[in-house]
């Protein structure tokens, strides 16, 4: 299952995540950083932050996946006022895109806010910020419950309308899952898409997803078929887009994992 590059079981049954190659990063004003192995914290210019989920970071060819500041929700929230759907479909279990304000900015914020106060390593949600040419666009969000385990997770996102169709889709839920299966040691992942949201569908068969079952959810009042999808680790397409983690290692403790020794 994580027989992969040399993974090795850790004490008392956990698998340690996987170790990551030396890698050079450019950083303003364009001098190169050395990024260590293993995930570890850079501090570069700074101390690591008291939250260590901030300095987290997944990029891919395009994206930059970052847990969101307070400046990133409100940039956030001006995408998800300008449309993330069509009106006329409804494709979360919640439908949080029908609220009006001041109940929208408020109801978005507390989300957000919440999942930082709840935050356990049985029980967590992250929602990380999408960052397309330096501005939010979106969310990808990953959680699990009793994750060390069960080494499952489960993923779900939005995009701004006008970043739809270009691949960005599949590209930030390759980047997520590459955390999960690479960083965390996941062994499968699973996803849900409402009838009728036939670009969440899409993304999850082109990245590997088998059919899972199917559940009702009545997120405007009228029954919705969930079409549930599972991705097992030996389906994950690791290759399909180059991924790196940054600053993991710090935030491996808030799920419940151990740190890599030096």
């Amino acid at each position: 299952m994580l027989s992969e590059r040399g993974n090795q079981t850790a004490a008392r049954g956990q698998v340690r995540p996987v170790c990551y190659r030396l890698c050079y990063q450019t950083r303003p004003p364009g001098r190169l950083v050395r990024v260590p192995p293993y995930g570890r914290s850079a501090t570069i210019g700074r101390m690591p932050h008291p939250w260590p989920l901030f300095d987290l970071r997944i990029r891919t060819p395009r994206l930059e996946l970052r847990a969101p500041t307070d400046d990133d929700l409100v940039a956030l929230l001006d995408v998800a006022r300008t449309g993330v759907h069509d009106p006329e479909l409804m494709p979360f279990a919640f439908a949080w895109t029908d609220l009006r304000a001041p109940e929208f900015e408020l109801s978005f914020l507390r989300f957000f806010w919440g999942t930082r106060a709840s935050w356990a390593p049985a029980a967590w949600r992250l929602p990380l910020a999408v960052v397309h040419a330096g501005q939010p666009i979106g969310i990808q969000e990953v959680w699990a419950t009793n994750f060390t385990t069960l080494r499952v997770v489960e993923t779900g996102s939005w995009l701004g309308l006008r970043q739809q169709r270009q691949g960005l889709g599949t590209e930030m839920r390759a980047g997520v899952l590459h955390l999960a299966f690479e960083g965390l040691g996941a062994t499968a992942a699973l996803s849900g898409t409402l009838d009728g949201n036939e670009a969440s569908r899409r993304v999850s068969e082109k990245l590997g997803y088998e059919p899972n079952g199917e559940d009702m959810v009545a997120p405007r009042g009228s029954p919705l078929i969930n079409h549930r999808y599972l991705l097992r680790r030996e389906n994950w397409q690791r290759g399909l887009y180059p991924v790196s983690l940054e600053h993991l290692d710090a935030c491996l403790s808030m799920f419940g994992l151990p740190e890599l020794r030096p």
